[in-house]
């Protein structure tokens, strides 16, 4: 028996079709074994940082039934991802099972010829590569852990700091600054309402609505120049056409498909690489995590036949691209379709709509440039006291790639044929009062770039770094833009105040190259670990007597303390910040960020279910009351409140326990709706229940979008994709 072990059940399954039956295949779904959570002793400092790895509880069943086909295999595989934390995966299943024999195949694509190809070329686990992993995994466990302790006790039980996390918060955190400071200038747009003067009864006419080149500061000159254009002559004094040329974009990178997921599809990264995961293990697309924009002959051949076929043999041009990223492996191929002549695939939504993206992007790139006609028109008054008025337009002359990614092309104005001479007649000028911008919040998409382009990070862990940072509760996501918290501030100012170095960005990317050292051979893994943690760790230690922080900032000018009258401060809690008295503990007046009075706990007059010493106390939290031990943080029970509790039923009954209501939740992943008596019932949906049920399968109906305002909370009934029925 030949033994073939993959990461995904998705993988295995389609690589085993693949292969005929000449192979068993089995998932180790995922990681078997990591460090010990949140445990710095897990790491043997003083012999060489030497990780004491356990088993994942959960994937105990998983290895017991690959040892057990492995004493029966006499070929075995080890095919988990072709990256550091793939090559990783690898050596600890083969040292944790003890597969001597064991030999590691890599493939980018999951299509029977790679497939085959690979198995063809086996080769040992690459060391390197997973020393590197190991040792990325090692800093950010000390780094972590060690920042982490000491802003528990500096600033707030609970909080974490991180290698990466912390210096992508703190890019967040800084642009929020610049929005705050900055310093709006006033100052002024003109648009002129033109009408062209035929010279002919039959020549024809146009409006244009044209902009000054002149932009006044004050308002004393855009009236100048309004007053003085309005008693003048105007004449076309220039009429420039321009040719241009635009370029295909190169094919996708992790980066760059996670940008362009962002602003077309809307997808968050954490999104985009799930539904690529899927992609990629259902044979459809390239591995997922690649900062090459590299594509192979055989690929190229394929993508030739998609462009003769589609759009014609004269739109073809072979091109190759320079990647952005300096250590890219130029080995791994970009995101692409494993066959570009389908232009359509997946099974849901979302891998329809990604798969055409990555789709229309590897297509454009190997295509002829697009041709556009940029023209400019400018006015000239009789009086030279008054600036020039212009316009700005383009003409699509030549599609080129833009016929496969349309999207790409951007809004085009289209300006009449004139010429040079022709007299115009002013209608009016408007006079536009404006004032600067300051800079934008980051998007995800935004953020991506900026690391990319800071060094910080690799593609593999852009959309983990920001779902750290939303996760821990230092930025908030509203309408795809990154706000920080005031949580966040306050750690990302402590850290950039104590521990500037090591969160900035030119240590952090010096740290990524390190690593990147390690896979490549060039760097061992003890020194680089010890030449990092022996003065981290001093820096660490001598701040062990620092003040702890405590007030923020003042409150704001009029803001008194609700029960003595005093000044009031700006404080930090598990929420958020509030105002407390200045002359806490002698007084515990407190008000919320709106003002408000902040009601103190209340006592329930029951002990706490969990550790059976404290009492029940109802607070004022986040997100409205709360029920918790007055122990904490020693124990941590929490439940809602009785008024918290009847705000969010439902009073929709829940159909798999009959007992329950559904209730709103707030978890992980935002807004949800479960039973009342959970953890008895399980019963969960996405969305607020309707307290209609599905004609077809009788399960819970639940709000939809605007266009489905309804759908059947079951995701196998048909009533859960209405709109779909009968296509």
């Amino acid at each position: 028996m030949k033994l073939l072990i993959v990461e995904s059940p998705s993988k295995a399954k389609t690589i085993e079709k693949y292969l005929d039956g000449e192979f068993t295949v089995r998932a180790s779904v995922g990681h078997v074994r990591d460090l010990p959570k949140s445990n710095k002793e897990a790491i043997d400092i003083e012999h060489g940082f030497k990780p004491k790895y356990v088993v994942d509880q959960k994937k105990e069943k998983v290895l017991s039934e690959i040892k057990s086909l492995a004493k029966k295999a006499n070929t075995i595989y080890l095919a988990t991802d072709p990256d550091r934390e793939g090559e990783a995966i690898a050596w600890h299943i083969k040292d944790e099972l003890k597969l001597d024999t064991a030999k590691r195949v890599t493939f980018h694509e999951i299509t029977p010829n790679a497939v085959r190809e690979a198995l063809t070329h086996p080769r040992d686990i690459d060391m390197h590569l997973k020393e590197a992993q190991e040792a990325r995994r090692v800093l950010d466990r000390l780094v972590g852990y060690d920042l982490s302790g000491i802003i528990w006790k500096k600033v707030r039980y609970g909080l974490s700091a991180g290698r990466v996390q912390s210096p992508a918060l703190r890019i967040i955190v800084e642009r929020e600054k610049e929005i705050r400071n900055f310093v709006p200038e006033k100052y002024f747009e003109l648009e002129g309402n033109f009408e062209t003067v035929g010279k002919a009864k039959e020549s024809k006419k146009y409006k244009l609505l044209m902009s000054c080149d002149e932009v006044p500061k004050e308002e004393t000159r855009a009236n100048e120049i309004k007053n003085l254009g309005s008693k003048s002559a105007w004449t076309i004094t220039s009429v420039k056409e321009t040719e241009a040329t635009r370029n295909p974009n190169a094919p996708f990178t992790t980066s760059s498909l996670q940008q362009a997921a962002s602003n077309r599809l809307g997808f968050s990264p954490s999104r985009t690489m799930g539904v690529a995961q899927k992609l990629y293990e259902k044979g459809l697309i390239t591995y997922m995590r690649t900062d090459s924009t590299s594509i192979s002959k055989d690929a190229l051949g394929e993508i030739a036949s998609a462009i003769e076929k589609n759009y014609g043999k004269d739109h073809l041009e072979f091109r190759s691209y320079k990647t952005k990223s300096k250590n890219a492996q130029e080995a791994h191929e970009a995101i692409r379709p494993t066959h570009a002549t389908h232009s359509t695939a997946g099974s849901t939504d979302d891998e329809k709509k990604l798969y055409r993206l990555i789709w229309q992007r590897t297509v454009a790139s190997q295509m002829i440039s697009a041709q556009i006609l940029r023209t400019k028109i400018t006015a000239t008054s009789s009086d030279e006291r008054v600036a020039t008025f212009s316009i700005n337009g383009s003409i699509l002359v030549k599609e080129g790639w833009l016929k496969a990614d349309p999207d790409g092309r951007g809004d085009d104005v289209l300006l009449p044929k004139i010429t040079e001479g022709i007299d115009l007649k002013l209608e009016d000028i408007t006079i536009i009062p404006k004032e600067t911008l300051p800079p934008n919040r980051y998007t995800e998409a935004g953020l991506v770039k900026e690391l990319e382009k800071r060094g910080i990070g690799r593609p593999s862990t852009y959309a983990s770094i920001i779902g750290t940072v939303e996760e821990r509760g230092y930025v908030e996501k509203q309408n795809k833009t990154l706000f920080p918290t005031a949580t966040g501030e306050v750690v990302s100012d402590f850290l950039s105040l104590h521990f500037n170095k090591y969160i900035s960005d030119d240590f952090t990317a010096k740290m990524e190259d390190i690593l990147d050292e390690i896979a490549e051979g060039k760097a061992k893994y003890v020194d680089v670990l010890r030449d990092f943690y022996t003065p981290f760790l001093a820096e660490v230690e001598s701040k062990k007597d620092i003040d702890k922080v405590t007030n923020l900032r003042a409150a704001p000018e009029g803001m008194l303390c609700p029960k003595c009258g005093s000044s009031m401060v700006e404080k930090l809690s598990r929420s958020g910040t509030f105002y407390s008295c200045s002359r806490y503990p002698d007084c515990d007046g407190a008000r919320k960020p709106d003002g408000s009075e902040v009601e103190p706990p209340k006592t329930l007059g029951k002990p706490c279910p969990k550790c059976k010493k404290g009492e029940l106390m109802e607070r004022d939290g986040r997100y409205g009351k709360f029920v918790a031990c007055s122990t904490y943080p020693k124990c941590k029970y929490i439940e809602q409140s009785e008024e918290e509790r009847a705000k969010k039923n439902t009073g929709v009954k829940c159909n798999h326990c009959a007992d329950g209501y559904m209730e709103e939740r707030r978890g992980r992943f935002g807004v949800f709706y479960s039973c009342s008596n959970y953890p008895d019932c399980k019963h969960a949906i996405k969305t607020k229940p309707t307290g209609a049920w599905c004609s077809m399968c009788g399960e819970m109906m639940m709000e939809g979008t605007k266009t489905i305002p309804e759908r059947c909370s079951n995701k196998s009934c048909p009533m859960h994709n209405p709109h779909k029925i009968g296509k």
